[in-house]
């Protein structure tokens, strides 16, 4: 499995360089810009997608919330879960990084040593979006989109072969849709604890809107008294 994609005569291979090749007619300072988006900036952008779609959430509120919320939980958690996959898969493939076997790749970060297949980077953003998918159709199409140009990046900055990003696309996929039932199914009720409880329910639904469907204690003896004289008569 170590000779994965070994030669130049096949479309992975064409594809690596083409993409590659557009790094060596950019600008320097353009460079510079995909290496810290590739390498960093969009792992931040995904984290602070999870914690928008969270804040949104629990703005919104809603007698779902608690399923909603376990979805944003379950994003994370499944990007993680995802990444622990990949390392027997790492392991059993063994594919040398790109630049190792092909001569002539501008190669932007340094250091990348480990095997390539599949891309932990491709992999964990595309849990996340597709995690965040279920929780929030707009802001799982804004996280999945996200990850198609971490994807890019990768691919771009000369350290992964296209195969090893779909292949991370293909691992966040199946872990966040595959095991998003068994997840929700332990996560919401441990949700919907956490928002019933009085330490940790603003973390679940803001203040506005409890107050907003809560009934105080003397207005319900009041409508349970209007009730019983509307059964009287």
């Amino acid at each position: 499995m170590a000779g994965l994609a070994a030669s130049g005569s096949n479309p992975d291979v064409d594809l690596l360089y083409d993409i590659n090749g557009l790094a060596k007619d950019a600008p320097h300072w353009f460079d510079r810009v995909m290496e810290f988006v590739g390498e960093y900036g969009l792992l931040v952008a995904m984290a602070l997608l999870v914690l928008w779609c969270w804040w949104s959430l629990r703005r919104q509120g809603g007698v779902d919330v608690a399923s909603s919320m376990a979805a944003v939980v379950w994003a994370p958690l499944a990007a993680a879960l995802a990444v622990l996959v990949n390392v027997p898969i790492r392991g059993f493939v063994e594919r040398p990084r790109p630049f190792r076997a092909h001569q002539g790749l501008d190669v932007l970060v340094s250091g990348k040593n480990d095997y390539s297949f599949v891309s932990d980077h491709a992999t964990i953003t595309m849990a996340l979006g597709v995690g965040l998918f279920v929780a929030s159709r707009k802001l799982g199409l804004v996280g999945i989109g996200l990850a198609l140009l971490e994807g890019f990046c990768r691919v771009y900055m000369g350290v992964h072969y296209p195969t090893d990003v779909v292949g991370g696309f293909a691992l966040g996929t199946a872990v966040a849709l595959l095991l998003s039932p068994v997840a929700m199914a332990l996560l919401t009720p441990l949700v919907g604890a956490v928002e019933r409880s009085s330490w940790g329910g603003r973390l679940v639904r803001s203040r506005s809107r409890s107050a907003k469907g809560a009934i105080v204690p003397g207005a319900r003896s009041e409508l349970a008294g209007a009730a019983e004289r509307d059964l009287a008569a």
